[in-house]
């Protein structure tokens, strides 16, 4: 099959979030499985000024080889895209946003046609590629060579679904006609994410849970009822993880490598983190870690609510990231209040998060809604237990069995399971099996790419 990806980001080029690890990973997946695979993204000034092996194709576009031979090509535009930022600056996006993407799509259509890929499936990501099934159907369809290409968009995170003013409309290059209700028109704005909905053949999101979940108006974000209009061509398809990446048996950012074989050296690495972190070093207080962007989505409004209470308890907190200023400052005073009991660090450090996946007893994740999720799966693999909140990708990989789950979204449920998982981890027999059982789980990305596989059968059927 001939797979072309369509997506504003990607690991290893440049990334703000989880999709550009999902867009980076995914074609290596399928091309491990014999497919032949191209990726179209932006040449951001990011790319253009790494010292990457880069080559120009024609005077717009240049080119990269990923895996054995997917050829990632960089769509070139100065105006556009020669900035310090992808989507905004510090003053918030960049106000042409609409008209970067609408470029972006239009400009990847074609280039499809230059280097005659004639796709089977073209796989779009979030709504800054979502104008390319637009354009296919209304402003392609009658070429020959695009006739026969189905588009399958996948929603990361439906909260982001690229909303303009509705002046901005003209600059899509589209009729009048496809603004109303149905088509772009979102309350008398234009919203690009529900015109890559209404015209992609097949949509699915980054897990089961959550594909049911944005037909509800609490996580639909207004587009439910579309979905729910939709949902015989809507599913759900985990994301997986990078074990190349996140392995604690290969990990070189550990004190010790581990495995199930070798379960006890987990303990070396509980040690380390530990005194990395300029906590008391004692195997017996349970370390919880937390990964996570500080923002109220990620639960730290309830976090922080319980916080006082869960730093009288005989545990220790190691917690990594940024966000909200709001929850930063409750941070910073709990760990000046409690020295021994958080390690706070309000920064991006990769080496540090893979010392707190390898090194911690359990770990947080309490989102309030979670599109997939990866720290869990890390986690397992890792077997540091998950504590989550029943949502989304959450609630499809995490249980008993492997970690812990509260179902009501209060900092009193929140306290209450933290409570439990440190009575199980007195208990050390109930701990060795719940890690027994986390680090047996497999969400490699072969298992997401075969479902993949599958979907892409049944859209060109």
């Amino acid at each position: 099959m001939k797979i072309a990806m369509v997506a504003s980001e990607m690991v290893p080029f440049a990334k703000t979030g989880g999709l550009a690890d999902v867009t980076g990973a995914l074609p290596l997946a399928l091309e491990y499985c014999g497919h032949e695979v191209i990726l179209i993204m932006p040449g951001y000034k990011c790319i253009m000024d790494a010292k990457l092996k880069i080559s120009r194709v024609s005077k717009d576009i240049t080119t990269a080889v990923i895996g054995k031979n997917i050829k990632v090509f960089f769509i070139e535009n100065k105006n556009y895209f020669n900035r310090d930022g992808l989507y905004g600056d510090k003053n918030g996006d960049y106000p042409d946003n609409l008209e970067r993407f609408a470029f972006f799509c239009r400009r990847g259509l074609d280039l499809l046609k230059e280097i005659n890929f004639s796709a089977d499936i073209l796989h779009l990501h979030d709504w800054q590629a979502s104008l390319t099934a637009a354009y296919l159907k209304n402003l392609y369809s009658d070429s020959s060579f695009f006739s026969r290409i189905k588009c399958v968009l996948t929603l990361h995170n439906i909260g982001y679904q690229g909303v303009f003013a509705k002046e901005e409309f003209p600059k899509l290059g589209f009729n009048w006609r496809l603004f109303d209700i149905d088509g772009f028109e979102f309350y008398n704005k234009v919203n690009l994410l529900k015109g890559g909905i209404i015209f992609a053949d097949f949509i699915n999101t980054v897990s089961p849970t959550y594909a049911q979940e944005i037909q509800t108006a609490e996580l639909g974000f207004g587009l439910e009822g579309l979905l729910r209009g939709r949902k015989n061509v809507l599913s759900g398809i985990l994301n997986g993880v990078d074990y190349s990446v996140w392995d604690p048996f290969t990990d070189r950012f550990i004190m010790q490598n581990f495995s199930l074989a070798n379960l006890e050296d987990k303990a070396l690495n509980k040690e380390d983190l530990q005194k990395t972190c300029n906590l008391p070093q004692d195997k017996n207080i349970p370390v919880l870690g937390m990964v996570s962007r500080l923002v109220g989505q990620k639960g730290l409004d309830i976090f922080a609510g319980g916080l006082n209470e869960l730093c009288k308890l005989n545990v220790q907190l190691v917690i990594l990231g940024s966000g909200d200023l709001k929850y930063q400052d409750i941070l910073r005073a709990a760990a000046e209040k409690y020295p021994k009991v958080i390690s706070l660090n309000l920064k991006f450090d990769d080496p540090l998060a893979h010392k707190i996946y390898a090194g911690s007893d359990i770990f947080l994740m309490p989102s309030q809604y979670e599109p997939c999720g990866l720290g869990q799966l890390i986690s397992l693999h890792y077997g540091t237990i998950p504590l989550v909140f029943k949502t989304g990708g959450l609630a499809d990989t995490i249980n008993k069995n492997n970690g812990f789950v509260f179902s009501r979204y209060t900092e009193e449920e929140l306290l209450k399971l933290i409570n439990q998982a440190i009575l199980v981890f007195k208990n050390k027999k109930k701990w060795l099996a719940l890690i027994n059982s986390a680090m047996k789980c497999n969400f490699s990305w072969k298992v997401s790419a075969d479902k993949y596989l599958a979907l892409y059968a049944k859209a060109k059927k």
